[in-house]
């Protein structure tokens, strides 16, 4: 009988060591180093029948490899199909992580029960069938295509997989499959990797796209180890919070697209909405003008959207003001309000900064620096910035203003939107200047109190 091996695998990060340790040398964290068994001896089966001939492979000059071309299958899901980069790639991996409760699991039997073209196999392993179809029932979508497997064991998932001969597999989720071949609980990093390879082969062999759904670590990331995003070929992260009715689908990793683009939803009492026009959600209507308010036109990949910004400033109670972002980074915000200080003259050291970006989602583009000036400078002030005017531009260091990418497109979804105004910066060029909206350039921080507030 072959000899069990064991090895020691740290639970954080993933890390194999020989010997037990207190603490990992990887990450650092203290008492997560286990042992595990990663092999029993025994002789591993793939998913295949024991004796079934395997092809041989060869070295092929890459003039000669012919080119399987742009087949993709539709999800019938257009914000899921822009971050996936048109659709699903046959025989590709998809990781799906977010928080618990944001939407995982919805979105995945939304897009397994509307495409009812194509077989399905839903492996379930954390809710049993009666459950699963009570979801779909709230959903309220019925398809006869799709096949619900309450299975956690891997072997049994690809015999099932062989009888149903699937055109897509979801699995709900990773980190609750099993194989025989190791022996340690589920979930376990000798687990997660084990079973995620397999699944990987049979997608490869098989050329049937697979898709896993994946918990996260009170961190934000993708519990397992960290091997596990470098396996599969797309890695999509659900963010949202559950005080707000949006979420917002981004591309971490994509082998097969660009990682740029974002998809966004609205949570339901029948599950997610697709918000195809995100301007028109994220802006609020108001009945009357409000100091600390300004709008910024911003990209997320190729789709242009508007926001709003929100700014609040205030005498400091406390001898040390706070300086406070939602949905943007701090530090810039206090690069901005020190550009503010310095070559404008305005005198917000001993004041209170609170920023906001209304819809719970989270902005890295830095044309929308403009806007943010703009909102604070209407707080300071008490004075409402006209309502049909928008921002496009990034501050400098020296407070002059810099030309963004593509403010084309940001001024034709300003104009679709019914905006008069777009401030823009001077040193941008625009070829088409024929526009319905009125293009303001400007050069400095101070031109906009000086066209705004004065």
């Amino acid at each position: 009988m072959a000899k069990t091996k064991t090895t020691y695998f740290c639970q954080s990060c993933g890390t194999q060591t020989a010997q037990w340790m207190g603490q990992c040398k990887s990450c650092g964290e203290w008492n997560t180093i286990v042992e595990e068994i990663v092999d029993k001896g025994e002789e591993k089966k793939t998913w295949k029948e024991k004796g079934t001939k395997t092809e041989k492979t060869f070295a092929l000059n890459i003039r000669e490899i012919n080119p399987l071309g742009e087949i993709r299958i539709s999800t019938k899901n257009q914000e899921l199909d822009r971050v996936l980069g048109g659709g699903i790639v046959p025989g590709s991996v998809i990781l799906v992580g977010g928080e618990p409760g944001v939407g995982k699991s919805t979105l995945m039997l939304q897009v397994a029960l509307k495409l009812d073209t194509i077989k399905i196999l839903y492996v379930s392993g954390e809710e049993s069938v009666s459950q699963v179809k009570l979801r779909a029932e709230r959903i309220g979508i019925e398809s006869d295509q799709c096949f619900i497997l309450p299975e956690t064991n891997t072997q049994k998932i690809f015999a099932h997989a062989k009888e149903i001969q699937p055109q897509l597999i979801v699995v709900d989720s990773v980190q609750t499959l099993q194989t025989p071949h190791v022996e340690s609980s589920p979930g376990s990093i000798s687990q997660i990797r084990e079973t995620t390879f397999e699944l990987i082969q049979y997608a490869k062999e098989t050329n049937t796209p697979i898709i896993l759904i994946g918990h996260i670590t009170k961190e934000g990331v993708i519990a397992g180890p960290k091997i596990l995003e470098h396996m599969v070929d797309v890695v999509l992260q659900f963010e949202g919070d559950r005080n707000h009715i949006y979420r917002i689908l981004r591309a971490n990793k994509n082998r097969f697209g660009s990682t740029a683009e974002i998809g966004i939803y609205e949570m339901q009492g029948a599950g997610l909405r697709e918000v195809t026009n995100p301007s028109e959600v994220l802006i609020t209507k108001k009945d009357e003008l409000l100091s600390g308010n300004a709008i910024a036109a911003t990209l997320e990949g190729v789709r242009p959207m508007l926001i709003e910004i929100q700014a609040l400033v205030s005498t400091a109670v406390y001898g040390t003001p706070q300086r406070t972002a939602t949905g943007f980074d701090a530090k810039r915000l206090n690069m901005l309000l020190a550009v503010l200080e310095k070559r404008a003259g305005f005198r917000l050291n001993m004041k209170d900064v609170f920023l906001n970006i209304t819809g719970g989602i989270r902005v890295d583009d830095p044309a929308i620096d403009l806007a943010i000036v703009a909102a604070i400078l209407s707080s300071n002030e008490d004075s409402a910035v006209p309502d049909n005017a928008c921002f496009a531009g990034e501050v400098g260091l020296s407070g002059e203003i810099r030309a963004v990418n593509r403010v084309e497109q940001r001024i034709i979804e300003a104009e679709k939107l019914g905006f008069d105004v777009i401030f823009v910066s001077k040193y941008n060029k625009i070829k088409d200047t024929d526009h319905g909206i009125k293009i303001v350039r400007i050069s400095k921080v101070e031109d906009i109190y000086r066209m705004l507030f004065q």
